[in-house]
C-alpha cells in the first residue's frame, strides 16, 4: 500500500522586495491575503495539514522572529519547528538545511515556496512520483500572460484579440516531492536548481506533475497578485 508523506518543508525566507510596503516590517510569507485576516502561510500550513502532513519545519530568513512570534502564537493544525540560516546558504543549502531538521529523515517529504496560494491534492502527486519512481518531482503550473495576445492568420490580417490566455509553457509552480536520497544531493551551498535538478533530469529522475485543470495556483509576487486573489477568493466564497 502505498503510504503518502507526513513531513514538509516551507521556504519562507524571502525579502519579497516587489511586495513593498507590506514586507516592509513583515517576510513576505506574512503578508496577508486581504479579506481573510491570514497570511500567506496560514493559508499554506492549513492545505499541508488537509494532506496529511503533521510536520512542518519553516525555513526563515529575512525578518525571521516576525514569523517565528507568529507561528508561537497561531493554532495551528499541525506540528511547525523553524530553522534560520546563520549565514545565507542560498536556495539549493536552505533546503538542505530545513531537510536536516525533519523528523523522518528516510522518509519522502513535501517542499513548497513561501509565496505560493494553491489547492491540490498532494496525494495524487506524490502517487504520480511514486509511479515514477523518481528522486524529485516539480509541480507545473500553466500561469495566464498578463498581457492580451492578438492572433492573426497566415497573410496577416488580425483575426482575434485574447485576453490574459494561459501561457503556452508550464512553469515551475514551487511545490514538490522529494524521496529520501534527495537530500543528500543537494548543495550545502548554491543553489539546486542549477545543479541537483540539472543532473537529475539527465539521469531520467526528474519528474513534472501538470496541476490538474482547475486547480488554484498563485505566486504572490507583487501588490497585484494580493488584489487578484482576494478577487479569486471572493468568487470562489461567492
Amino acid at each position: 500500500m502505498h503510504t503518502f508523506p507526513t513531513q514538509a518543508v516551507v521556504l519562507a525566507g524571502g525579502q519579497g522586495s516587489r511586495l513593498r510596503p507590506y514586507t516592509d516590517d513583515r517576510p513576505k510569507p506574512m503578508v496577508e491575503i486581504p479579506g481573510t485576516g491570514t497570511p500567506i502561510i496560514g493559508h499554506q500550513l492549513s492545505w499541508l495539514a488537509s494532506e496529511g502532513v503533521t510536520d512542518a519545519v519553516v525555513s526563515c530568513g529575512h525578518l525571521a522572529e516576525v514569523l517565528q512570534d507568529w507561528l508561537a502564537d497561531a493554532d495551528l493544525p499541525l506540528r511547525v519547528t523553524t530553522v534560520v540560516e546563520s549565514e545565507p546558504l542560498g536556495r539549493g543549502g536552505g533546503l538542505k538545511y530545513a531537510a536536516a531538521h525533519l523528523p523522518q529523515p528516510a522518509q519522502p517529504w513535501y517542499a513548497t515556496n513561501g509565496d505560493i496560494w494553491t489547492r491540490f491534492s498532494l496525494r495524487e502527486m506524490a502517487e504520480f512520483h511514486a509511479e515514477r519512481a523518481a528522486t524529485a518531482t516539480l509541480a507545473l503550473a500553466r500561469p495566464r500572460i498578463p498581457w492580451g495576445a492578438v492572433e492573426t492568420d497566415t497573410f496577416g490580417h488580425i483575426t482575434d484579440f485574447i485576453e490574459s490566455p494561459p501561457s503556452p509553457y508550464l512553469i515551475n509552480a514551487g511545490v514538490y516531492v522529494f524521496s529520501p536520497e534527495f537530500t543528500k544531493l543537494l548543495p550545502d551551498l548554491g543553489d539546486h536548481e542549477r545543479t541537483t535538478f540539472p543532473q537529475l533530469a539527465r539521469d531520467r529522475r526528474l519528474a513534472g506533475f501538470p496541476l490538474p485543470q482547475g486547480a488554484y495556483w498563485r505566486a504572490i509576487d507583487t501588490a497585484k497578485d494580493l488584489t487578484e486573489a482576494a478577487k479569486e477568493l471572493a468568487t470562489q466564497v461567492a
